[in-house]
């Protein structure tokens, strides 16, 4: 009921919502005549949360001052995502891919890298330096698969 997209996938859905689709409301309503319909949608602060939800728990992206920690926690069936995270003027691409290992061996602990280089702590110490960065983050996580391959995520 909190994800607006949902009320935006038939023409009769848009019609009973009556509210923006990209815009999460604090009210979705029971009651005729007004049952389904969107309300309070610029008034509420549900869509910070819901931010908050799915980029810092979800994805793990958990920016502190100058300092981005990754601790993604995908779901089984995911390979990985791609973001594009803007700090100033520098842009950060964040590819992140599950390490696959066979059933029963081990996984390799979570690494972050920058540019190639590894970084201690899984942290990424943001430079605003008008340039474009490449992380690569590698999560730690046994596959559990068919050996088909997982499909990737891509968020903006």
């Amino acid at each position: 009921m909190i994800n607006p997209v949902n009320h935006a996938l038939t023409d009769a859905a848009v019609r009973r919502y009556m509210v923006e689709p990209y815009v999460v409301a604090a009210d979705v309503y029971a009651l005729p005549p007004h049952t389904g319909r969107g309300g309070w949608t610029w008034y509420t602060g549900s869509a910070g949360w819901m931010y908050r939800l799915v980029f810092e728990s979800l994805l793990g992206l958990n920016r502190e001052a100058d300092r981005l920690r990754l601790a993604p926690c995908m779901h089984p069936e995911w390979g990985g995502f791609a973001v594009k995270y803007r700090y100033g003027g520098t842009l950060y691409i964040i590819s992140v891919f599950r390490n696959e290992v066979a059933d029963g061996g081990n996984s390799d602990a979570t690494t972050v890298t920058v540019d190639g280089i590894a970084q201690p702590g899984n942290v990424v110490l943001l430079v605003d330096d008008g340039n474009e960065h490449r992380v690569d983050v590698r999560v730690a996580a046994l596959f559990r698969g068919n050996g088909a391959a997982p499909s990737q995520r891509v968020a903006d």
